[in-house]
């Protein structure tokens, strides 16, 4: 079987997830897809198959260590792992004064200790290759705090400092960790559902197409160890920073 990658997250067909799943199968890659909902992955996964690629689904709750654990185990049975994409993540926009503890746990779960699970059970195995990539999808809020945004960008800053601290550590030892900020909307089925006008309000090429995010995953994977990318920002053209 062909080497491995890994992605958490993968959910919809017409996603980051989706495109990085066939993105790295259309290289040659074994996807493994993982994500909350069976039916969702199962579906991505039987499109990259249709499409000619190998790809498996696994149903994974990513702040879950005992689902985890099931992951990486059948990854390890599969051979090489290339890469491992944390690539979960939720939003939505809340007040401070509407922002309990439970609903800041929840978002701190998913954007930062799934990430940490992950990263607990990928970098020894890619240690022990002396090879292969970590990466982390990570946001505009990786960098700043906006209004109505403190569960978003307190969990997505820290896991920016997960990465630069795991790149510090294990890149001198053959692991390629990088660190995405997707810094924009995203053309998806998630925001196309949420927010078809706004998208629609934005023009040609005002979005992050997630096939074009993809390719940049798959751009930074294939860098010779001589020139790492460490942080990589995507934004439209249009895009205000």
């Amino acid at each position: 079987m062909a080497d491995s990658a890994i992605i958490l997250g993968a959910g919809a067909s017409k996603g980051v997830g989706g495109a990085l799943a066939r993105c790295f199968a259309d290289n040659g890659l074994h996807a493994i897809m993982a994500g909350r909902t069976e039916e969702k992955v199962q579906a991505l996964a039987d499109e990259v198959g249709a499409a000619g690629g190998s790809a498996e689904a696994v149903r994974v709750d990513v702040t879950s260590e005992a689902d985890q654990d099931r992951l990486f185990a059948l990854a390890q049975e599969r051979g090489k792992i290339a890469a491992v994409i944390y690539n979960a993540g939720n939003n939505a926009v809340i007040p401070f004064e509407e922002l309990d503890a439970e609903t800041m746990e929840g978002f701190w779960k998913v954007g930062f200790l799934g990430g940490f699970l992950t990263a607990k059970r990928a970098i020894p195995l890619l240690k022990e290759q002396g090879e292969g990539s970590l990466f982390f999808t990570g946001a505009s809020a990786s960098r700043r705090g906006n209004p109505n945004f403190v569960h978003f960008a307190s969990s997505k800053a820290s896991l920016r400092m997960l990465a630069q601290s795991l790149a510090r550590e294990y890149g001198p030892q053959g692991v390629h960790v990088a660190h995405f900020i997707i810094d924009g909307a995203i053309d998806g089925e998630m925001v196309r559902s949420r927010f078809g006008e706004y998208l629609e309000s934005l023009g040609d090429d005002g979005s992050l197409s997630p096939d074009a995010i993809a390719q940049a995953y798959w751009y930074v994977h294939s860098q010779p160890r001589s020139a790492w990318t460490h942080e990589l920002d995507l934004r439209p053209f249009k895009e205000k920073w």
